[in-house]
């Protein structure tokens, strides 16, 4: 097969959204990693639920709402100067040890970033991280109001991308992003970090890498 476009997804993939842990413990001596998992977990949650219900709110709302929630279910509380502190950290996230490696092997072909995450969340990211140059664009869901895993949200990268559907790799550490991307008709590699169980949705990954070293195969 010929892989033309190869799509990573940003948060979990590039990007360790629990790299804020530390800062998180600073803040809420204790409680830094309860509130990490439940901030990562609301967050899916809430924009699943947005895109479900019609009640769309960019990334950078929702990242916000559910730090709120995880704050409060800690039992801890946060003034907005903090809540804000801590929105500033998820756009200095760090990136896998492997991924700036990866990109540089992949140098010549079309490298996209395909996120959810909203413009004002992803292109400080990307500047901050350093690896902006090393692809050749980034695209946001918010840019068409539709969130992965929705079918249009896919489609919208496709377009951007300008290739048929079968010539792009997609990329994703999310099992329930894999899917999507797999229903839609892309070849998928999960990337999973966390050796996890494929979800049960009898839509199997083309390939399971347990980082980002694995898709050199292709």
């Amino acid at each position: 097969m010929t892989i033309k476009a190869y799509i990573f997804d940003a948060y979990g993939t590039l990007f360790d959204v629990h790299s804020v842990m530390e800062e998180l413990e600073t803040l809420f001596p204790e409680k830094g990693e309860a509130i990490s998992q439940t901030w990562r977990r609301k967050q899916v949650e809430y924009f699943f639920l947005r895109q479900v219900m019609g009640r769309y709110k960019p990334f950078d709302q929702v990242t916000k709402d559910s730090l709120l929630y995880a704050v409060n279910e800690s039992g801890q509380s946060a003034d907005e100067s903090r809540l804000e502190h801590m929105l500033e950290s998820y756009r200095q996230l760090k990136h896998y040890d492997e991924v700036e490696d990866v990109l540089k092997e992949l140098q010549g072909k079309e490298l996209i970033v395909f996120s959810n995450g909203s413009e004002n969340m992803l292109h400080p990211l990307m500047t901050f991280s350093g690896l902006e140059s090393l692809f050749t664009s980034t695209i946001s869901a918010d840019e068409i109001k539709q969130y992965k895993p929705s079918p249009a949200a896919y489609a919208y990268a496709l377009e951007k991308a300008g290739v048929k559907r079968e010539e792009v790799l997609f990329m994703s550490s999310n099992g329930w992003d894999i899917s999507g991307a797999k229903s839609f008709g892309f070849h998928t590699a999960w990337i999973n970090r966390n050796n996890l169980p494929t979800e049960e949705l009898q839509l199997e990954p083309d390939a399971v890498y347990e980082d980002l070293r694995g898709i050199l195969q292709w």
